[in-house]
């Protein structure tokens, strides 16, 4: 299967304009997400996919090839979706375009089950979340999974409930953005009326879900700052000064 790596980047975020040209430690985060997606063996190519002219300069200051598309999508998938037609990739796998700590192991993780299972249309990472401030924080999405690891629901509010105990007790996982799609699923995905739970909640898989389609969800045992904030970013700037993947872009 040809696969490639689309981040969907944009400036117009409600919670951070600007967030992907936001400068972290010398480099935009849209940099770092871009050279260390692009290490990861199981990509043929990394596509940044974006409506603004701003980032397209920004990426080709750096050598990152864009694919440009409309300004009007609520949703990433349905921006790499388009994006994506100008590919001829058999799984297009979407890295949102602030998660500077992503390791290209976890690409890699993420499309491996689909050379063991030619059945599976998306999958998604997955982290157990040790941080009751995490579990807690709308920007934090949780899901809750059956016992063969397929998503049941995603959501922003604090699932599982924790009356049993805390997080050492009552295990709770948070999505993860490294979502593999096959190109018919993604297709798919673009077809789906929008849903509404997904409308609800903003958040990209439940339309999938909800139309009843499957999600695998696979563990990474990576840990990843995801930036919503300012804040987030003066976190993550302190989380990745000393990851020894910075040397090797």
């Amino acid at each position: 299967m040809k696969t490639i790596a689309m981040i969907p980047a944009r400036m117009g975020s409600s919670r951070f304009p600007g967030k992907p040209l936001a400068q972290l430690l010398g480099r935009t985060m849209l940099e770092h997400v871009y050279q260390r997606v692009a290490m990861s063996s199981s990509l043929a190519a990394t596509y940044i996919a974006t409506c603004d002219e701003a980032i397209r300069q920004a990426a080709a200051s750096f050598g990152a090839p864009v694919i440009m598309t409309a300004d009007s999508h609520e949703r990433a998938s349905d921006r790499i979706a388009e994006a994506a037609e100008q590919t001829d990739a058999d799984l297009i796998v979407m890295v949102q375009g602030d998660e500077p700590m992503v390791h290209p192991a976890m690409i890699d993780a993420a499309v491996a089950p689909f050379h063991h299972n030619t059945q599976l249309e998306c999958v998604n990472l997955t982290r157990r979340i040790d941080d009751e401030a995490d579990f807690r924080n709308p920007n934090t999405i949780k899901v809750v999974m059956d016992l063969q690891g397929n998503a049941l629901f995603m959501t922003r509010q604090p699932i599982p409930t924790l009356a049993q105990g805390g997080l050492d007790m009552t295990p709770v996982y948070k999505q993860v953005c490294i979502i593999p799609f096959t190109r018919a699923c993604l297709n798919a995905y673009c077809s789906l009326p929008p849903t509404p739970l997904e409308q609800l909640e903003s958040i990209d898989m439940l339309r999938l879900l909800e139309h009843g389609r499957q999600i695998r969800m696979i563990e990474t045992h990576y840990d990843t700052q995801a930036v919503d904030t300012e804040a987030d970013l003066a976190r993550v700037v302190g989380l990745l000064a000393d990851d020894p993947l910075l040397t090797q872009y």
